[in-house]
């Protein structure tokens, strides 16, 4: 039999390897967040001529509007054809409109006329604004969230297993697990994002919470039967009690996370832009 629960230590040090990392990168650089979030404005553009998009020609064109603060420059290449997109972000078009007392298409046209005089012509591939209450709404509701999922799961799971002793220590247990998974995505999402320039946004939120529900799912499952052999293997200890259920749902457990990993590899494949990166974190947490 695989002594799996023996050797704990060494998968708890496997896990410290990923998320001590993740969790210095949070703390020095935080995690990149996206519109969705922060709050402001994206421009993604594609150009003959990436060259002529200098930190310069941009402030200059967002200053002539009536932009405040210094926009940014993210470069991306598209790996299929390999031609080059320039991501251009800055303050929202919506709080310049506002201060201007304009229309918030006039100001639209009026970076446009700006950016082309600086950089010359440009096709728009998208073009996203969010205001700071929308940015701070969505924030705060991402918080509540998180917060209620792991209450709820709290309670479930202590009113299910209320037939074992100290059935609160599972619900408990489980919330552990699951910020385990949670620590890992989110330690990876602050790495990429300081190295890659990948943001946080809406959809990571989605796959942080698909991924807490994989990792409950899978945590009661295996809570499941060692509540079942409990009964059963009476005389036994503890730790060879859930040895044992760990290998007798092993199968499950890695049968219903790898048709889900096979899909999304195959959709990750195909997929660009802010898709790539949401199917992205799906499979790391999965």
């Amino acid at each position: 039999m695989f002594k799996i629960i023996e050797r704990r230590y060494w998968f708890f040090l496997f896990s410290g390897l990923i998320i001590i990392p993740g969790l210095f990168f949070l703390s020095q650089y935080g995690l990149p967040l996206g519109n969705d979030f922060a709050g402001g404005s994206r421009l993604d553009i594609k150009v003959a001529d990436s060259a002529k998009v200098t930190n310069e020609a941009v402030a200059a064109a967002y200053k002539e509007v009536g932009f405040e603060g210094e926009p940014q420059i993210v470069r991306a290449t598209d790996a299929t054809t390999g031609a080059e997109t320039v991501q251009l972000r800055g303050q929202s078009l919506a709080v310049v409109a506002a201060a201007q007392n304009k229309k918030y298409e006039d100001v639209e046209v009026d970076l446009r006329k700006a950016l082309v005089a600086q950089i010359g012509e440009f096709e728009v591939v998208s073009n996203n604004d969010v205001g700071p209450t929308v940015a701070a709404e969505v924030t705060e509701n991402a918080a509540i969230a998180v917060i209620l999922a792991a209450i709820f799961i709290l309670i479930f799971l202590t009113v299910q297993f209320r037939s074992v002793p100290n059935s609160i220590r599972y619900g408990v247990t489980a919330i552990v697990a699951m910020l385990h998974d949670v620590l890992v995505v989110v330690g990876m999402a602050a790495i990429l994002g300081h190295y890659l320039h990948w943001e946080v946004d809406a959809l990571f939120l989605t796959a942080l919470l698909t991924v807490i529900g994989f990792s409950v799912h899978d945590t009661i499952v295996v809570f499941d039967r060692i509540r079942e052999n409990l009964g059963r293997m009476r005389g036994l200890s503890y730790e060879r009690i859930v040895n044992h259920s760990l290998i007798q749902t092993l199968d499950r457990s890695i049968n219903t996370s790898l048709t889900a990993v096979l899909t999304l590899s195959a959709i990750w494949l195909y997929a660009e832009g802010q898709l790539k990166t949401f199917v992205f974190w799906l499979l790391l947490g999965i």
